[in-house]
């Protein structure tokens, strides 16, 4: 199956993936998030954990990009959403014990991100208000069924299907 119900363990993965990052960010000016499905306790989700990393100073994205190579990742540019910038796992024998074996998305946003913040009203929005949670769930389960449980072909009608939904709770949410 491609969606999974809620696993308790993916907390305690964000909190794992959350400490290696920080370590290696020590003394920069950022945040880590978990956002993204598996942020929402009880939502049925891909079992992918979303990170965003969200930084202060313009001038701070060199380092906060040269350490996160450092620990195994390359920047992927922002994959055509502004102020959203995409960080992938190098391909290496060399497997880090966490970050090789939870499988996750990093994003490294500035505070003043429009995406940053629709990633935030939407899973608050989402943890407090239940009926939307649920017709969430169900939205994501009708995809999956449609795509054949294929993952490229949800996350294609998924950006279609889904589109409408977020954008009325993001408008809720504001």
């Amino acid at each position: 199956m491609l969606i999974h119900k809620y696993e308790k363990s993916w907390i305690k993965d964000f909190e794992k993936i959350k400490k290696v990052i920080s370590e290696a960010l020590v003394n920069l000016k950022i945040s880590v998030e978990h956002i993204g499905s598996t942020s929402i306790p009880e939502l049925a989700a891909k079992p992918i954990i979303d990170i965003d990393v969200i930084f202060d100073e313009a001038s701070e994205f060199d380092e906060l990009k040269r350490r996160l190579d450092e620990i195994g990742y390359y920047y992927n540019g922002n994959q055509g959403v502004f102020n959203r910038e995409v960080f992938k796992r190098h391909k290496t024998p060399n497997k880090h014990d966490v970050l090789d074996f939870i499988a996750h998305h990093l994003y490294v946003c500035p505070t003043n991100s429009e995406e940053l913040q629709r990633h935030i009203l939407f899973r608050n929005y989402l943890i407090a208000n239940e009926d939307a949670k649920i017709q969430y769930r169900d939205l994501k389960y009708r995809i999956a069924e449609e795509a054949g449980q294929n993952q490229k072909k949800y996350a294609e009608l998924k950006e279609v299907r889904a589109r409408t939904f977020v954008n009325a709770i993001i408008a809720k949410a504001a």
